[in-house]
């Protein structure tokens, strides 16, 4: 994991070659890479899908996901780091974690991994460029990331002179072949103890590290600490690398330090040690330990975390098996949906090529072919006895602790959050007869991708299309185009604002409706009020007033509550959705024989009026912007923020670079990627991230009603 460009694929790819997966070394920039494989990475050199491999090194399998680092596809990050053991975190050495505009993706993904609870490891990749710097990388990793770094590695030259790495653990100097052109596989390099023969300043480099590592690792290791001082408190240097290699393996599956080897990918250096980090320090499946899984025992667990649409098998799901095994030609259960599913064929994912097994046990990911319910986040087991035989052991295990009525529901793996979307657009087919190929591309890519919502627009009757970003609807557009063979058309692209009110208000509602021989009548009362903080997602908070809840029955309070949702839906403004308000139901009447659907259409319409009495206020997304650019071009930068309405954080130096940083109204920043490029001659790079939901000022709103009115 990482942001963009820190040369994840390619040390993807290095690990391939080395494992001897791979024949031939794959470059991005080629794009002949074995893990970015649509049409669309290999154009932009960029990844977009978390790829799966797997391969075999020194008697340790691993599976692999390589993740995008684009802003727009952070879902499919979460996701990935849903289902797995461990990390590694790849940096860029010449930047640290402060690559300019990418700081915010690289915290990002950390703190995914944070929330997941992933160990990891860090790879400063890049040493070989002129600016790379160790010192200035690890001082980053700790300010920015608030890790706490370990250093097993020191690099041996520095620049092009970048020709090895000395082990810091077990004292040896390891040296790819100097001389090293473009062609040089890397393959081949020699490891030797550390001498008296070896150049002294490296020498003395070499101990200080290792005597900072050892202090290190014995203030988070009672264990360590306790053997330094039973057996070598005469001399600390004399420790055994297998203790200190067990120590620094504790504190990273204790997540109490990462940590730290480096390399240069593209220049085929330093892969290898990483791998042996990777089987060294990061954990093995059954050392996570998952309380839900052991409730299962050696029934089957999995986590479908990852759907792809093939043209010929149909859906492929991406599944982790935490427990138990699979077999091709079973049936699963689906705890999400409640229903049994039958898989057909089952999978070994090596990128877009997949190798047909007859079983698969725990700890690994499998594709399968056949479950057609399933999507993103979805629990799978054998049956739903081996489900309720699982509840029950829970169940037993928390009687006198817990509630003891749990329900199954809790058995369900936590699934993936997915992040609201804040761009959206029309799409229409070329004509009608295309329509329902459109509809069912549109379902294919939804359920491969959940942070595509699409929903038809009750007015117009348009499809609308909403992404997380330009880039995100763009591939979009492109697939539907490629993959489903449809040209469809793109309305403009759209900001999602949200609404809110000014103050409170109380109004009162009759429906007095007859429908055939029935008479239904409702009376409505309840106020409004704006809540204090306007949070991300459009909540909807209800209270009642002390003695209605009491007399109302429950069929009637969840019509009530549907009434409110509903109205919340649509703000009275432009019919964005509405947030930060808090309704008060004060009195519902009804006359006997009158239907729910009457008392939530007589709810919704009483809101709608009490919404339009506390006066409207438009929110708008704001996105906080990171740009890289030169100081010469950064007065124009400036300038052109300040007529988007934007706010400078921060300037900071890096390098020979200025990083500026921002909060911006998403509806600025339609097309910013062409304007930077312009202002300074393709120099800057930048990335956006949803910030927070502000108000709008009234000159502003102004602004947009006459232009939604078309009065503009």
């Amino acid at each position: 994991m990482a942001h963009i460009d820190a040369g994840k694929t390619t040390t993807t790819e290095r690990m391939l070659y080395y494992s001897g997966y791979t024949r031939a070394l794959g470059d991005v920039d080629d794009g002949d890479t074995v893990t970015d494989f649509m049409a669309q990475e290999r154009e932009r050199g960029i990844t977009i899908q978390s790829a799966a491999v797997t391969f075999d090194w020194k008697q340790h399998r691993i599976n692999l996901i390589d993740t995008p680092g684009h802003v727009d596809f952070t879902l499919e990050v979460e996701r990935a780091l849903r289902v797995l053991d461990g990390a590694v975190a790849v940096f860029d050495a010449s930047a640290g974690v402060e690559v300019g505009q990418r700081q915010a993706q690289t915290l990002t993904v950390w703190r995914q991994a944070d929330k997941h609870q992933v160990p990891r490891v860090c790879f400063l990749n890049k040493m070989d460029k002129p600016g790379a710097s160790l010192e200035y990388s690890i001082e980053s990793i700790k300010e920015k990331l608030k890790a706490n770094p370990i250093l097993l590695q020191i690099p041996i030259g520095s620049g092009k002179n970048f020709t090895g790495v000395v082990d810091l653990v077990t004292k040896e100097r390891i040296m790819w072949h100097p001389g090293s052109s473009w062609h040089d596989s890397g393959h081949d390099f020699n490891t030797k103890a550390l001498g008296s023969s070896d150049d002294p300043e490296l020498l003395h480099h070499a101990s200080e590290a290792r005597g900072a590592l050892i202090e290190q690792v014995a203030d988070l290791d009672d264990e360590f600490a306790g053997l330094l001082l039973e057996e070598f408190s005469e001399d600390f240097d004399a420790i055994p690398p297998g203790r200190l290699q067990e120590a620094v393996r504790r504190i990273t599956l204790a997540q109490k330090a990462v940590p730290i080897l480096c390399g240069s990918a593209l220049r085929n250096k330093g892969v290898q040690p990483l791998l042996d980090a990777i089987t060294a320090y990061l954990p093995a499946p059954n050392e996570r330990h998952h309380d839900l899984v052991r409730w299962y025992k050696d029934d089957l667990c999995a986590l479908a975390f990852k759907v792809l649409h093939d043209k010929q098998r149909g859906p492929l799901v991406f599944v982790r098996i935490y427990s138990g095994s699979m077999k091709p030609q079973s049936s699963v259960y689906n705890l999400n949906r409640n229903g049994t599913e039958r898989m057909s064929r089952l999978l070994l994912p090596f990128a877009d090529q997949h190798v047909e097994l007859q079983s698969l046990t725990a700890g690994n990911i499998a594709v399968t072919v056949g479950l057609k319910q399933t999507v993103t986040g979805d629990t799978i087991v054998s049956s739903k006895a081996s489900a309720v035989a699982a509840a029950r052991r829970a169940q037993e295990e928390s009687e006198g602790k817990m509630n003891p009525g749990r329900e199954a529901s809790e058995l369900v793996l936590a699934g993936v959050e997915v992040p609201e979307p804040v761009f959206f657009c029309t799409i229409e087919p070329p004509s009608m007869a295309k329509q329902a190929d459109l509809d069912h591309a549109l379902t294919c890519l939804q359920r491969e991708d959940p942070s595509l919502k699409v929903h038809i627009d009750p007015d117009s009757g348009q499809t609308i299309l909403s992404g997380m970003g330009e880039l995100h609807i763009q591939i979009i557009h492109d697939r539907i185009r490629r993959e489903f063979g449809i040209e469809t058309h793109l309305g403009p692209l759209q900001v999602a604002y949200r609404e809110t009110i000014l103050r409170s208000a109380s109004t009162t509602d009759i429906l007095d409706r007859t429908l055939g021989e029935k008479r239904h009548v409702v009376t409505v009362a309840l106020s409004v009020r704006p809540l204090d903080e306007f949070s991300h997602s459009a909540s909807c908070d209800i209270t009642y007033k002390e003695d209605v809840e009491g007399q109302l029955a429950a069929d009637i309070r969840s019509a009530v509550e549907n009434g409110v949702q509903s109205a919340h839906l649509q703000g009275p403004l432009l019919g964005y959705p509405v947030q930060g308000v808090g309704t008060i139901i004060q009195n519902v009447t009804l006359e006997p024989g009158t239907s729910m659907a009457m008392v939530s259409a007589c709810v919704s319409r009483c809101m709608l009026k009490a919404l339009k009495q506390a006066g409207g206020q438009l929110l708008e997304p704001m996105m906080s912007l990171e740009v890289t650019v030169g100081e010469e071009h950064l007065s124009s930068v400036l300038a052109d923020l300040a007529q988007r309405r934007g706010a400078v954080c921060d300037v900071q130096s890096r390098y020979d670079n200025k990083v500026l940083l921002a909060t911006v109204p998403l509806a600025e920043m339609m097309g910013y990627s062409t304007a930077l490029r312009t202002l300074t001659s393709g120099n800057a790079t930048f990335s956006l991230e949803l910030s927070s939901y502000e108000a709008m000022n009234a000159q502003d709103q102004n602004a947009l009603l006459s232009k939604m009115a078309g009065l503009a």
